[in-house]
């Protein structure tokens, strides 16, 4: 939720290279209270890159990156990690433990953080995994479900500690059209039932179309349009009007 009327996440000039690649060339983004931001771009343009930063999994070169008005990039690590526990964090491949059940893996985050009774943790998995549709699959391991299961997983993980801010990495890669509608749906029903900020990053036009207040395109490490889909879709921005035809391919 916002705070002290600070939006949800504010980077400034975010620069990132790995040795003589730049990544990210002077990046500006915001995000507002319980807004869905979704960064656009081609493989390769350092949006999986951007959500690290924002994580704090990786740091910036240059620039400044606040959640609810505080800048991450110099503090000490235990800060840090109380900061980091309000950001849920969907990964491209889920990032699930094999060696964990399903439901110990959303369990995982709890144990971690959050000092709470083994019972209130059972309570809070088992209606996570219900919100997400695995109520059925608690006990099974990661290699027994599909993709789009351990995606279900993944979000249910994501969402155990209460966070304010979502971050989602190409949250329908490698699915099939008709999983990846449902985890469309998920994210949408995430912005009604739960009203946190999200940042989706993903080249999926039709997932940006279909969960997007805002859409953001990065090209090259540069944002090179912002708006609503509708306003993108008007573009005359040769690159914006190219990504959007080609449905992001």
């Amino acid at each position: 939720m916002e705070k002290n009327g600070q939006p949800a996440v504010n980077v400034k000039n975010l620069h990132k290279a790995f040795g003589p690649q730049t990544v990210l060339n002077g990046v500006d983004l915001t995000l507002e209270s319980e807004e869905t931001v979704v960064v656009l771009g081609r493989s390769g343009t350092g949006k999986s890159v951007l959500l690290k930063l924002i994580v704090g999994l990786q740091k910036p070169d240059e620039g400044s990156i606040e959640i609810h008005g505080q800048d991450i990039t110099g503090v000490p690590r235990d800060q840090l990690n109380d900061i980091r526990a309000k950001i849920g964090f969907l990964f491209q491949d889920a990032a699930l433990y094999d060696s964990l059940s399903i439901e110990d893996n959303v369990a995982f985050p709890m144990r971690h953080h959050d000092h709470m009774e083994e019972s209130a943790i059972r309570d809070r998995v088992r209606e996570l995994l219900g919100w997400v549709g695995m109520e059925n699959s608690a006990h099974k391991r990661p290699a027994e479900v599909s993709g789009g299961m351990k995606k279900r997983v993944g979000l249910a993980r994501a969402l155990a500690l209460k966070p304010d801010v979502l971050l989602f990495d190409e949250p329908t890669a490698g699915l099939d059209p008709i999983t990846s509608r449902e985890i469309a749906e998920l994210i949408l029903k995430l912005q009604k039932e739960q009203h946190v900020a999200s940042i989706v990053v993903t080249h999926d036009v039709h997932g940006a179309r279909a969960v997007a207040d805002r859409v953001v395109l990065l090209h090259e490490g540069s944002i090179v349009a912002q708006g609503t889909f509708d306003e993108l879709q008007r573009s005359r921005h040769p690159i914006v009007a190219q990504f959007l035809n080609e449905g992001g391919s």
